[in-house]
């Protein structure tokens, strides 16, 4: 009876071993897991960054652009561009690719997915440039009010079978479309733009911005003046991804 009552104690003691033994091994691997996570985000953070350099690297004009801080792209995907260059307009299409393609690649239109595009044009004045911002001062256009959310109020325009929801923040104006008989879906989005701006800050225009959100993903346009410079982002189907980028150019 000790002598079965002992390989018993014997054999408790080996397995329990065993168990804190697969535990650490567990712990270890999830630790090494949880290190290469990690490591993963810091080499896309880091492909970005040196992604977006290079693209400013090919924009050989005197014209000092800013450029967003990042882009939305889907894991495991690389950023990359073509960039083309005048006396005074700069374009970029941004492009989301599979494999880590050069800037300006001449496979990039066959084989990687547009981003959006940017244009950057400079005038011979601020003056002038400031003519290329639709600003609208929704409040004294009138129309019916609707209640977006944090204290925000937008205003409702019909025609042509178009129905705008639009409001101001700061020196923006924006405005989400859809069409008339699909009314709810205008407010909604105008609802998540207000969303997102109270926790992502567009870029400070000098002097105006307009944003014009588009429900069906066809005609998302967002341009600001900073002096004698014009932005204009376009090419970006989601609207809540336009403002996402728009938003990576601040400040």
């Amino acid at each position: 009876m000790k002598k079965i009552i002992f390989l018993f104690l014997l054999l408790s003691m080996t397995i329990a071993g065993a168990c804190a033994d697969q535990a650490t091994n567990h712990q270890a691997h999830d630790n090494k897991n949880d290190t290469s996570v990690r490591q993963s985000n810091t080499d896309t953070s880091m492909t970005q960054t040196e992604a977006l350099q290079q693209i400013k690297e090919q924009i050989h004009v005197n014209v000092p652009i800013k450029m967003p801080t990042a882009l939305p792209i889907a894991k495991g995907s690389f950023l990359t561009a073509t960039t083309r260059t005048d006396d005074d307009l700069v374009e970029i299409i941004f492009y989301e690719s599979k494999e880590n393609m050069p800037i300006n690649d001449i496979r990039l239109k066959n084989s990687a997915t547009v981003i959006g595009r940017l244009l950057v044009k400079q005038y011979k004045s601020a003056e002038g440039a400031s003519t290329q911002i639709a600003f609208d001062n929704f409040s004294q256009n009138g129309g019916q009010k609707i209640d977006l959310g944090y204290n925000i109020k937008g205003y409702q325009d019909a025609g042509a079978g178009s129905l705008w929801t639009g409001w101001n923040e700061g020196r923006w104006s924006i405005a989400s479309h859809t069409r008339i008989d699909n009314p709810e879906a205008g407010v909604k989005l105008a609802k998540q733009a207000v969303e997102y701006l109270e926790s992502h800050m567009l870029p400070i225009p000098k002097q105006y911005g307009m944003a014009q959100l588009d429900v069906y993903q066809s005609g998302n346009l967002i341009v600001w003046q900073d002096e004698k410079l014009v932005y204009t982002l376009d090419s970006i189907k989601d609207p809540l991804k336009a403002l996402e980028i728009a938003t990576a150019f601040y400040p």
